[in-house]
């Protein structure tokens, strides 16, 4: 107890993060989607606007890892797209005669790494007549591994640079309601319980639906920043309101008073930084929120165009009956949202049991 009393209260809450076996998963899963998301040109084997006319809602390729018998390297065959004369529904079935290798650091369609240089090199593909579809294709024929990767750009992005705005509308008006208090408090906390009063995803459709038709999808993704950060910042605005009270009644705070430091210098030197851990749980907890806010609207048709992508987007052409019995890997960007959400949620609470020092979770 003397050794942990002598630590850093950085070192203390990693130390309690580190004891959060699901906090870890959660954090691990977010760097492995962080780096398929920055690396999705280079993981991909297509552009994500390359299209195959020959090739719509093809399934999954199958990868063969073995050749007449025995062990061989990784290979497909080429698909031939068939329509059966009874049913009238396409099909595909292998062409067994030709073998196509699946090649590591190919040249294929060009991309843009982050706007910092152009190249063409992927990390694996096949060669013609083969293609390789690792998640199917879409109606269109494009494959849904590639613009999965590149959906992620879209909605990994899309939380943290909406939180931007967020916290600082949330940490001005909350730090001044829980610094001065008396009428103007009052002011704030009930504007606060107006905006919270409204349901959010009416609120993110109708807003949503507001925007320009003829903005493209760069313009559209920043609107849809500009919708999360106009509607997310109350919540954070009563938490910090809540530490600010408890803050301002500490003996450094006083303490700064009585030598005559400003309200402005008391606020940013001795309040905000007491309160910084709380902000990163806050962040992290934040974030499936606007996941989840951008895939639904995507999802109806109001958020990110064609032929750019998000996950929401790309379960757009999944929304039947039909589709989950005749195409179900049309919903494998679900899984995405999915883990995405869960990993921020589990990360999140990792955090916020690692910060507490009362939390007797945290220390297990």
């Amino acid at each position: 107890m003397t050794k942990e009393r002598s630590l850093s209260q950085g070192k203390l809450i990693w130390r309690r993060f580190k004891r959060h076996r699901i906090g870890a998963v959660g954090g691990i899963t977010v760097l492995i989607l962080v780096f398929l998301t920055v690396f999705s040109g280079f993981l991909g084997p297509y552009s994500y606007a390359t299209s195959f006319k020959r090739y719509p809602l093809a399934p999954p390729t199958k990868i063969h890892f073995f050749a007449g018998g025995s062990l061989s390297w990784p290979f497909v065959y080429p698909s031939e797209r068939l329509r059966d004369p009874v049913t009238n529904r396409q099909r595909y079935v292998e062409n067994t005669s030709i073998r196509c290798p699946i090649r590591l650091f190919v040249r294929g369609d060009s991309y843009h790494f982050w706007g910092l240089f152009q190249t063409d090199v992927h990390l694996f593909g096949v060669e013609e007549p083969c293609k390789i579809f690792l998640f199917g294709s879409d109606k269109a024929g494009r494959d849904i591994f590639t613009r999965t990767l590149f959906g992620g750009i879209i909605d990994l992005s899309i939380g943290p640079l909406s939180l931007v705005a967020g916290f600082i509308l949330g940490i001005l008006i909350g730090g001044l309601s829980g610094y001065y208090g008396g009428k103007i408090d009052i002011l704030i906390q009930r504007t606060i319980e107006v905006f919270q009063s409204f349901p959010a995803v009416p609120i993110w459709l109708a807003l949503a639906s507001a925007l320009p038709k003829q903005w493209s999808s760069t313009m559209t993704f920043y609107g849809l920043v500009m919708i999360f950060s106009l509607l997310g910042w109350p919540g954070l605005a009563r938490v910090i309101r809540g530490q600010f009270l408890a803050l301002r009644e500490m003996e450094f705070t006083i303490a700064a008073k009585a030598s005559g430091a400003s309200d402005l210098r008391i606020i940013v030197r001795h309040l905000l930084p007491n309160i910084t851990s709380y902000l990163i749980v806050g962040a992290t907890l934040s974030i499936p929120g606007a996941i989840l806010g951008e895939a639904t609207i995507s999802f109806l048709g109001l958020g990110i165009k064609e032929p750019m992508t998000s996950w929401g987007l790309l379960l757009n052409q999944a929304n039947s009956i039909s589709k989950f019995r005749d195409t179900p890997w049309l919903l494998i960007p679900g899984l995405f949202i999915v883990v995405a959400v869960l990993a921020f949620n589990f990360l999140g609470d990792a955090l916020r049991d690692a910060v507490d020092p009362y939390s007797v979770k945290g220390m297990h």
